[in-house]
């Protein structure tokens, strides 16, 4: 009797081994997957057993199972389907600019290739040819790329050119200024009256609201400022300033004449050397230099021949050095 027991166990076991087979085809199939043919079947613990609890358990994830899987099919699409859409559009026409610069790219990865070839001794292929020929540089790469930057360059010329309507008008000529004619004419004067070499230049300075500027030489400089104060047009009674400026090549003082008839103003430079500065004084015209010159004397050390009382006005009487100058060492840096 147990021997026949035995044989009725031994034929139940591969018919429920074959239940859980078909079982597992079944979760599968409802997964949306395929069963491998050489897939194994979940055993039982013991001879016997019936297998419909680990069936169960299986049969209790496809749900979760079937949207994994639409997700990996979604997923497993090749970046390569979806990137030629955005390839395909074409690039906007009319821009020159990038034009140039995705020849400029094209021009680059060829010199690059090229570039590698000769690298590995295969030689110079006739694209990188030409532009070692054309550029004579030793660098193919660094030559398509200054080919390209120019190539930019003129594009965004022709472009604005374009946007302004065409080519650039040139440009009209400078108005004159408006105290040009006084200038000429206080110049003319001077010439006739002084000497025909009295005046070193003659300019506007446009800067400072079209201020007439004339450059007299130092020897001729009382001569004309006598001219410009008693002349009836001019009539400079009023010298309103005067300054000194270091330029390190030289230096040159600066006068600020008005004319309280005409309301005209003009300013007179005179230059002199640095080694023995020394302008002609003008106190005995305006009285309003005395001071003036003294501050530039004290500051600047540029001798006023002429001055009534030519003395410091500001350091003392044994300070050593002229604080405006450029060169000018101070006695305590920190200060």
């Amino acid at each position: 009797m147990s021997d026949e027991k035995e044989k009725e166990q031994s034929a139940e076991q591969p018919k429920s081994e074959e239940g859980s087979r078909d079982e597992a085809g079944e979760v599968k199939a409802a997964a949306g997957g395929e069963v491998p043919k050489d897939a194994e079947p979940p055993a039982a613990a013991e001879v016997g057993e019936a297998p419909s609890a680990p069936a169960a358990e299986q049969a209790s994830e496809p749900a979760p199972a079937a949207g994994a899987a639409e997700t990996a099919q979604v997923s497993s699409v090749p970046s390569s389907e979806a990137t030629p859409a955005a390839d395909a559009a074409p690039a906007p026409a009319g821009d020159p600019e990038r034009e140039a610069k995705l020849k400029a790219a094209a021009e680059a990865r060829a010199a690059r290739a090229a570039a590698k070839a000769a690298a590995e001794g295969g030689g110079e292929t006739p694209a990188a040819a030409p532009a070692a020929g054309a550029g004579g540089a030793e660098d193919p790469e660094k030559a398509a790329k200054i080919a390209a930057a120019a190539e930019a360059r003129a594009a965004r010329a022709a472009a604005k050119a374009a946007a302004e309507g065409g080519e650039a008008a040139p440009a009209e000529p400078k108005a004159p200024s408006p105290k040009q004619p006084q200038l000429d004419e206080v110049a003319a004067l001077i010439r006739a009256s002084v000497a025909e070499d009295a005046i070193e230049e003659a300019y506007i300075n446009e800067l400072n609201d079209h201020m007439p500027m004339l450059v007299i030489r130092a020897d001729r400089l009382i001569e004309t400022s006598r001219l410009l104060k008693s002349h009836d047009a001019q009539s400079f009674t009023y010298l309103r300033n005067v300054s000194g400026v270091d330029y390190e090549t030289h230096l040159e003082v600066v006068y600020h004449l008005v004319s309280l008839t005409t309301k005209n103003e003009l300013a007179v430079k005179v230059k002199t050397n640095r080694e023995q500065p020394e302008i002609p004084s003008v106190v005995p015209i305006w009285d309003t230099a005395n001071w003036n010159e003294r501050e530039i004397y004290d500051l600047l050390g540029i001798d006023f021949p002429g001055h009534p009382d030519l003395r410091r006005i500001m350091m003392p009487d044994d300070w050593v050095g002229y604080p405006l100058r450029k060169d000018y060492v101070p006695l305590d840096p920190e200060v």
